[in-house]
């Protein structure tokens, strides 16, 4: 009698343990499950408060750039565009807005290994390091570029076998399938500072030059060569605080601004004196809960940027294409010779297609919220800054230069 209790005694303790470990898993996922739908209200709440926001800096902008044909540079009136027009956001919210000249950047697009290279020599590479990452970043980017180094990159041999893409980099975080630049850019799988100077330096959107008043000191020295008395000159100039100041500007219009800045012998071809994208960060407070809105937009009219078209390149289809060109080429004519005739839409369709073209002033290039917008770190200060000098970069922070790894 006395073991069959204590059998049933063991089978309930075992049984009250089950459930309390039951009881606790369901907890924890109640927990999980009231945490995200409490995150998403948060966000269903505030979000349309950051939209309103945004619709109001865009407008601000556009008055600008109408009025002013072209955006340049905060100074000219829209670096704070809410107070500008007036705008308050909801009872107990608070709005923060941040502009970050994405122009300002160097796009890899159209970058040449001439920049790249003065750029990383000018982070502290020896030369030697700086060709193989260059070698490497442009190798990965372009289809027949010819590397100098020895670069020794076998994508085949990997764990899982890839093909560079051969065209220009759509996401910074493409670093992570690049040899060599995976090794310098990450530090135990996570982006480092060097990641952040990069992603600070390059743009992956397509625009002709970059805007020479949202250049930050490594564009600057990357592209014009640019002297540190020469960078400083043109961040006083730009800071108001320079005895060059032309007409009460404190903005590049054009070239000769900035040659009567940094001088004749400047190089100075390479970049442009409009924003062709910008970076907006729109923040929404309301007590602790907060809700984040990124857009990179582009004027529609003036050459604004555009995303990178181009798609990866398969060498080995593209050969096989090559191979049986002919073939496809008589094909092609066959088909085109027997197919029915192309209905163009008539006036009323066209008139119909015009009328909902609302001519919205910018196009949007990326648009994230939360979770999705990457936290940038703090950037760190020299150690000995000048204080009677103006910043190197007065539109956007850049990380100073970092020991050689």
């Amino acid at each position: 009698m006395k073991s069959r209790r204590a059998s049933i005694l063991v089978i309930v303790l075992i049984t009250l343990v089950l459930t309390a470990a039951a009881l606790v898993a369901f907890l924890d996922r109640a927990a999980n499950d009231l945490l995200m739908a409490a995150r998403s209200a948060q966000a269903d709440r505030l979000r349309p408060d950051a939209y309103s926001a945004l619709e109001v800096v865009l407008g601000v902008l556009e008055d600008f750039r109408e009025s002013d044909n072209g955006l340049r540079h905060p100074s000219e009136g829209w670096g704070d565009p809410l107070t500008w027009a007036g705008w308050t956001p909801a009872d107990g919210y608070t709005v923060e807005v941040a502009i970050q000249d994405e122009s300002g950047k160097m796009p890899l697009r159209t970058v040449t290994a001439t920049e790249m290279l003065n750029l990383f020599q000018y982070w502290g590479m020896s030369p030697p390091d700086a060709q193989r990452m260059t070698d490497s970043l442009l190798s990965w980017m372009r289809q027949g570029y010819t590397a100098t180094s020895a670069i020794d990159a076998d994508y085949e041999q990997a764990a899982i076998p890839y093909d560079p893409p051969y065209r220009s980099m759509r996401s910074i975080s493409e670093l992570a399938a690049i040899d060599n630049a995976k090794d310098y850019f990450y530090t135990n799988g996570v982006p480092n500072a060097w990641w952040w100077r990069f992603y600070n330096d390059f743009s992956v959107y397509n625009f002709a030059r970059p805007n020479v008043n949202g250049a930050n000191s490594d564009v600057l020295t990357a592209i014009g060569q640019f002297t540190r008395e020469q960078q400083q000159g043109v961040a006083a100039y730009l800071a108001g605080t320079s005895d060059r100041v032309t007409l009460n500007r404190t903005w590049f219009q054009a070239a000769t601004d900035l040659v009567g800045v940094v001088g004749q012998n400047a190089v100075v071809s390479g970049f442009g004196y409009t924003s062709s994208a910008l970076r907006i960060l729109i923040t929404v407070h309301d007590g602790k809960a907060v809700f984040r809105l990124l857009a990179v937009v582009a004027p529609t009219a003036g050459g604004g940027a555009t995303t990178v078209q181009a798609t990866a390149t398969d060498v080995k289809r593209s050969q096989q294409a090559a191979q049986s060109g002919e073939a496809n080429n008589s094909q092609a004519a066959s088909a085109t010779a027997t197919a029915a005739p192309t209905i163009s839409p008539n006036s009323a369709q066209n008139s119909a297609a015009a009328s909902i073209n609302i001519r919205y002033p910018f196009r949007f290039l990326d648009l994230e919220e939360n979770e999705n917008i990457p936290n940038i770190p703090p950037v760190p200060v020299p150690e000995a800054p000048d204080p009677a000098a103006p910043p190197l970069n007065p539109f956007s922070p850049v990380l100073p230069p970092l020991p050689n790894q």
